[in-house]
């Protein structure tokens, strides 16, 4: 995919308590895209509990891996540096010492955050990607978690507590037993935290990832995003709850975990259990973004803060894959009149979904015809994409299957399918049959559809082709607009040679 000139990369380098990562977005927009992302688990904050001080050994690979991300930063010309310190260097003896060397590495001021500034960067991470985000955010990470209170786009109560994950195994000595009496003790120090009953809790940090990833491959998800995947309260804890048993050795050779999540995941599931027997949560919502994405967030204006992020991804995929987007556009419009009737009646969100898949509808015209739907359907499903649960996610995809490949039941859409009801499959079959038939007059270029409306009259539903767009009728046109009628359970005409003035009223 072609990047935009119009573009200037922000680099984010995060010194985290386990990890230390750099990821280089194409811009602070609504709908950040990554243009370079690597970590390397240092475990800055191994010893810091025990010992007042960061180990020396992590130290000094910490520091390799910034050389590495300055080098980084210079190739690809990201002028704007953001960096940023937590729990490990902010309570290590010597943390001020490496980041005065970590200063000196990417020639670029550390922001050394406080507990309360890092649990105000989280919560803004989990608002750039869930607008309507309602509940508690736990961020857990090697040295400390931060919980903070979301409502109506703001953040309310918030606290960093010493249970990252590192620093549990620390203190705990490795002992599961003393770690669970650990996290009892500090949450029962917080008096707030009922007000996440009944709401969603979102999970943030690449413990409580590795968590969903092992969940997924337990239950054979169809979908391998992280962001909005929600698991039911009673799996998540009966999940928790087996894997805080588990010992770091138990978990070798699952694949889904890497080498180096395996020695934390333990005392996250740990913290998670206890968290939602305490909570008592609706559900737990993995959130992909965190303290970066909040960062970038504070970068945008009060207009771009406003833009809807989805829509915005989709815009912006949209100019760089599909023919038009001005056709796009014009193709929700032309579908207003199609989702008009009373049995179609859309909500907001079944509205937004629509106008986002119109967007994506001709993203896959470049593949050979053969892979089309499956390139479509892989791309948008697996997407880089915000503010949107799976269930919206598989609607759009199977929708740009479905303009593809026209109606196709099969294995690769059947595990789609599972995720959504009966009545937005039946809408991704109706808007995808609608794109078949305007790209037959359109070959998805603009200046048709606003000139040839659809409209409903009895049991029919009619296209009209005035002058001079009559003659763009033909035999396959005709198959594909009675297709679309049929799942409408009406008689189709495409009706010609009218009037522009006529076919206008």
């Amino acid at each position: 995919m072609p990047r935009r000139n119009d573009l200037s990369p922000v680099a984010v380098v995060d010194i985290g308590s386990n990890s230390v990562r750099l990821v280089v977005y194409e811009a602070a927009t609504p709908a950040p895209t990554p243009l370079f992302n690597e970590k390397v688990l240092c475990g800055l904050g191994r010893t810091v509990a025990s010992t007042g001080e960061l180990d020396p050994k992590s130290v000094e690979r910490a520091l390799r891996a910034l050389r590495r991300f300055r080098g980084i930063i210079d190739q690809i010309g990201a002028e704007k540096i953001e960096v940023i310190a937590t729990a490990a260097a902010r309570d290590a003896e010597n943390g001020p010492d490496f980041v005065a060397r970590a200063e000196a590495i990417l020639e670029a001021p550390v922001q050394l955050l406080t507990g309360t500034k890092e649990a105000e960067l989280a919560a803004l991470g989990v608002l750039a990607g869930h607008r309507q985000a309602d509940g508690l955010a736990g961020d857990l990470g090697g040295g400390s978690l931060e919980l903070v209170d979301i409502f109506d786009g703001t953040t309310g109560d918030a606290v960093t507590l010493p249970l990252g994950g590192l620093r549990l195994i620390d203190v705990s000595g490795g002992s599961l037993k003393k770690a669970r009496e650990i996290v009892d003790e500090e949450l029962g120090k917080i008096d707030w935290l009922d007000k996440g009953q009944g709401r969603d809790f979102y999970a943030i940090g690449g413990t409580w990832r590795a968590f969903a990833r092992l969940y997924m491959a337990q239950i054979e998800y169809p979908l391998s995003v992280m962001q909005d995947f929600h698991i039911k309260t009673e799996d998540a804890l009966k999940f928790a709850s087996a894997l805080d048993l588990q010992s770091p050795n138990s978990l070798a050779g699952i694949s889904e975990i890497s080498t180096a999540r395996r020695e934390t995941l333990p005392y996250g599931a740990l913290v998670l259990e206890r968290l939602i027997r305490r909570v008592k949560p609706k559900a737990v919502v993995i959130s992909a973004y965190g303290i970066r994405e909040g960062l970038l967030y504070t970068l945008l204006d009060e207009e771009e803060r406003r833009q809807d992020p989805l829509i915005a991804a989709c815009e912006d995929l949209a100019r760089r894959r599909s023919r038009s987007v001005e056709n796009a556009y014009e193709l929700c419009d032309w579908t207003d009149a199609l989702f008009s009737i009373p049995e179609l009646e859309e909500t907001p969100e079944q509205r937004r979904l629509r106008y986002a898949a119109c967007l994506l509808s001709d993203i896959g015209w470049r593949a050979h015809p053969d892979y089309r739907g499956t390139q479509s359907l892989n791309l948008v499903a697996q997407g880089n994409f915000v503010d949107l649960d799976h269930a919206g996610r598989a609607f759009l995809a199977l929708t740009v299957y479905f303009r593809a490949e026209g109606y196709v039941k099969d294995e690769l859409t059947e595990s789609l399918r599972a995720l959504i009801d009966e009545d937005m499959v039946l809408r991704a079959r109706i808007l995808g049959a609608a794109m078949r038939s305007a790209n037959m007059v359109t070959a998805s270029l603009p200046g048709v559809l606003p000139h040839t409306p659809l409209s409903y009259e009895g049991d029919r539903l009619i296209w009209t082709l005035p002058e001079p767009y009559c003659n763009l009728e033909g035999e396959r046109v005709e198959r594909r607009f009675k297709k679309l009628a049929a799942l409408l359970e009406r008689d189709g005409e495409v009706r010609t040679g009218v009037a522009m003035q006529q076919a206008a009223v």
